[in-house]
């Protein structure tokens, strides 16, 4: 009885351990898991308060004597411009508190009070004038320099007031003012270009340089003037330098650093389709036909109106492109608060434009459109000029010549090298002209609306509106004179805007924040970004 009762004491021993046990397994389990919650918690709300920028070809943290447009971005978070432009390219006052035209040719800036450089000094009057000055200087080889090509005279009439004065109306200067200032105390007495200061500059922005035998850093600047901006939850900003795009695409991909800014078309190839996001803007470079008005049959608007149908956008984009170009309408569809999208509607229709002419009177005979018109016969049958020298153009001629053909519009394509290309737009000798243009940030038409434009096109109507545009600041008019502008051009069609260039910003997925580049300002709302 006593070894049945051992048996029994062991038993229930065992049994106690081995629930016990589990019982400490089980709840050490359930408190790992808890924790790691807790950790992955923390992780995913971990803030890294830095990001690191790639510079190709690094020459100069001075962005008046850099021609690095990666500095060009740079240079917006340490320098300041009298009137900047927002996220819908509208102008807005930066270390200007206002701004008026005089007349044609003047302009009277006031600078906001107690704004300083980040050395200490205030700014004043005088350093708008020492910038200016030194944007005209020929030795000074700068971007900025076609800002103030109009410029003959800077008169500081006090320590916050300066007028500027213009050869000649530019509509829509104040576009212009968007360059960065400088500090005229900062570099006195001392060689502008060559002073060993431009490793250090001062300037006026969010952010400030830090120039450590190289390495350049850019620190947030705690004495900022702009206290109504949302606090900055990046403390600095590691510019690294690489020889060349390899370097910086190598970088990318193992993590050193946390965003690119490229044109490239093909950038999957460099640093594959994964562990990014990608955030793709309409860039400034505008692809467009000219018609000409001065052409007797192109002097028919109905004609004019059925290329526009005939002529098919996308299938440029995609078939040339590879769909990473933006089809276009107007030159001012890239986001510009002076268009509302879908203003313009277009859509690839050849039925429509054999139906334009019919109404019109034209008629497809042995082959070809024809309409008598003064006892002539006139025949739908064009040149198409390219240059020969850009080989995507040549492709997207031949496009055209495709869909116009499909119409039933004969197309010769002339081939033209560099400089007889040149003197077809100087002379403008041609039918139809495939172009492209830079387009400014301002909402300037008066190229293709004004005086000597490529379609020699005329409309008074048009004229007296961008005339009146000029004289004009507020918004609600400028938006109606606007719509009347477009109006006239779905009616005439001198132009068809075909696409524009795609830029990006490639940004990590560990990056963090509001993140809207466009063709400005690749750091709108930086006081949101961080990294994980």
């Amino acid at each position: 009885m006593k070894s049945n009762f051992l048996k029994y004491i062991f038993a229930i021993v065992v049994i106690g351990l081995v629930i016990y046990s589990v019982y400490i397994i089980y709840g050490k389990k359930d408190n790992n898991e808890n924790n790691y919650e807790i950790v992955k918690y923390d992780k995913e709300e971990e803030i890294i308060d830095n990001i690191r920028v790639p510079i190709v070809n690094f020459d100069t943290i001075n962005p008046i004597l850099s021609n690095n447009a990666q500095i060009q971005n740079i240079s917006k978070l340490v320098y300041e411009p009298l009137l900047s432009v927002d996220a819908s390219y509208k102008i807005e006052l930066c270390l200007a508190k206002e701004w008026s035209k005089l007349n044609q040719t003047s302009y009277v800036i006031k600078l906001k009070d107690n704004i300083n450089f980040s050395d200490g000094n205030k700014l004043t009057a005088k350093d708008i004038q020492f910038t200016i000055d030194k944007l005209k200087d020929v030795n000074v080889n700068s971007i900025y320099t076609y800002n103030v090509q109009n410029v003959i005279s800077v008169e500081v009439i006090d320590d916050n007031t300066i007028r500027i004065n213009l050869d000649k109306e530019v509509p829509f200067f104040e576009y212009n003012l968007t360059f960065p200032i400088m500090s005229s105390k900062f570099y006195e007495n001392e060689d502008f270009i060559t002073t060993s200061k431009n490793n250090n500059p001062v300037g006026t922005g969010k952010f400030v340089v830090e120039n450590d035998n190289g390495n350049i850093t850019l620190k947030l600047n705690n004495s900022w003037w702009n206290k109504e901006e949302k606090d900055c939850k990046l403390s600095q900003i590691q510019i690294i330098k690489y020889s060349n795009m390899g370097e910086v695409y190598k970088a990318f991909k193992i993590g050193n650093v946390d965003l690119i800014s490229t044109d490239s078309l093909s950038i999957e190839n460099y640093i594959g389709t994964i562990g990014y996001n990608l955030k793709d803007y309409k860039g400034r470079e505008l692809d467009y036909i000219a018609l000409n008005c001065n052409n007797e049959e192109l002097a028919n608007k109905e004609v004019r109106q059925a290329l526009f149908y005939a002529i098919d956008k996308q299938n440029i984009v995609s078939a040339i492109y590879q769909d990473k170009y933006y089809s276009s309408n107007f030159p001012l569809d890239y986001g510009n608060y002076m268009y509302q999208d879908g203003k313009i509607e277009y859509e690839f229709n050849i039925e429509r434009a054999k139906t334009i002419l019919i109404e019109n009177g034209w008629e497809f005979k042995n082959r070809t459109w024809q309409k008598v018109i003064n006892y002539r016969t006139l025949r739908l049958n064009f040149n198409l000029v390219v240059n020969s020298s850009n080989e995507k153009r040549v492709e997207v001629a031949e496009n055209i010549k495709n869909s116009l053909e499909t119409l039933g519009i004969k197309i010769n394509i002339i081939k033209a090298n560099d400089a007889t290309y040149e003197r077809y737009l100087e002379n403008k000798n041609y039918d139809i002209i495939l172009t492209g243009k830079y387009v400014p940030l301002s909402p300037d038409l008066s190229s293709y609306f004004g005086d000597n434009n490529l379609a020699n096109y005329n409309n008074e109507i048009a004229k007296q509106i961008l005339n009146d545009i000029n004289h004009i600041r507020e918004e609600k008019v400028l938006k109606e004179k606007y719509n009347n502008l477009i109006d006239i051009y779905k009616e005439d069609i001198p132009y068809v805007y075909l696409y524009w260039n795609r830029s990006s910003l490639v940004c990590s997925s560990k990056l963090m924040g509001d993140i809207k580049p466009n063709r400005y300002n690749l750091f709108y709302n930086i006081d949101t970004w961080y990294r994980q």
